[in-house]
């Protein structure tokens, strides 16, 4: 994941398949974001045009692993 150097924090790369908040829908049968979009994000999520997303956090599915060893 790419480092923004200027303050060490991740930036965000807009890749919803690795954000925390994208989730499989079973009643959907399909992924969706679980955040609560506006109309404008919506639209930029429906049509994979998610280049800045303000709530991406990258999910790590092994973090809690790390904390136990």
């Amino acid at each position: 994941m790419p480092i923004n150097k200027d303050i060490n924090k991740p930036v965000s790369a807009g890749r919803c398949e690795d954000c925390e908040f994208y989730d499989y829908d079973e009643e959907w049968e399909e992924y969706i974001c679980s955040m609560s979009l506006d109309e404008d994000e919506m639209i930029n999520f429906l049509s994979r045009n998610t280049g800045r997303c303000p709530y991406y956090r990258y999910y790590d599915e092994y973090k809690s692993v790390r904390k136990q060893n």
